[in-house]
């Protein structure tokens, strides 16, 4: 399992100064985010001619040494108004393209990854058994479309989906053959709950986001952090997953999001990861 850290782990910095203090810390990869309005890369900016910026992008990570570990596509600053399984037909349309288009983009940019949301239960205007349905139904075409690229494609679990706890997403899962997932412990921890109740995911997972957090904390620094991460790693290596471990503190003022020193915590959790991955 080799490193990663994310490039919007340091937002105030420009792109290139984000990528030069990833690689000064000697992590292997790079997680790009592709976040509408709010990351150094947009993706209708970066959509506007996918093979020239992608090659740019891949350019810049050679030349310092960092391979893509993924390309995570948000469409929106908020997850609903283009959220996979919305209910509006053009606004899954715009979706869906520009999940072609970031396909294209991690092709072009030597990432054999893509990670999206997984979609929201919109309980204002169908069952939630409609919104599971659409979600499971448009995430299948996704898969499809990333395997014959030969990408692997995941989902980020996360509070405020259409999956908020692993048994949820357990049944997506196994609604959706193919799916993978972007797997981060921090949006369950921050609800409490426990390690035991995770880990049964470890067994789809196709990416992992790791960093501190404990219950009332989505992002914590080591010291306060809760997840037991040397049994994280032990259930991933018992589920043969052999891919990124990407380390993703973030800056922003939500969630206490601002109050951990990102570049001190990246380095403790890299040197931890290095710690338990090579027992």
């Amino acid at each position: 399992m080799k490193l990663a850290c994310a490039d919007f782990t340091f937002p105030l910095l420009p792109h290139d100064k984000s990528l030069d203090l990833i690689a000064s810390l000697d992590l292997e990869g790079v997680d790009i985010g592709l976040f509408e309005k709010r990351s150094h890369l947009w993706p209708s900016k970066e959509f506007r001619d996918v093979s020239k910026n992608a090659r740019a992008l891949r350019r810049k990570l050679d030349d310092r040494g960092l391979a893509c570990a993924d390309i995570f596509l948000q469409c929106d600053p908020d997850f609903t108004p283009y959220a996979s399984n919305h209910p509006d037909k053009a606004r899954r349309r715009k979706a869906a393209d520009w999940f072609r288009k970031a396909v294209e983009y991690a092709c072009e940019a030597g990432s054999k990854h893509v990670t999206g949301l997984p979609g929201v239960e919109f309980s204002g205007e169908e069952s939630t058994r409609d919104s599971f349905r659409r979600a499971a139904e448009e995430l299948a075409w996704r898969v499809e479309e990333a395997r014959s690229a030969d990408i692997t494609f995941s989902v980020e679990p996360h509070i405020g989906s259409i999956v908020p706890t692993p048994e949820k997403t357990l049944k997506l899962i196994e609604a959706t053959p193919g799916l993978t997932l972007t797997l981060d412990y921090t949006h369950f921890t921050r609800v409490g709950m426990e390690d035991s109740r995770i880990e049964p995911l470890c067994a789809h997972a196709g990416h992992i986001h790791t960093r501190g957090a404990r219950k009332g904390r989505l992002q914590a620094p080591l010291k306060e952090n809760s997840i037991d991460y040397a049994r994280v790693v032990q259930m991933l290596k018992k589920s043969g997953y052999a891919g990124w471990l990407g380390i993703e503190y973030v800056w922003m003022d939500w969630e206490h999001c601002n109050e951990c020193d990102c570049v001190s915590e990246t380095i403790l959790f890299r040197d931890l990861l290095r710690k338990l991955t090579r027992r």
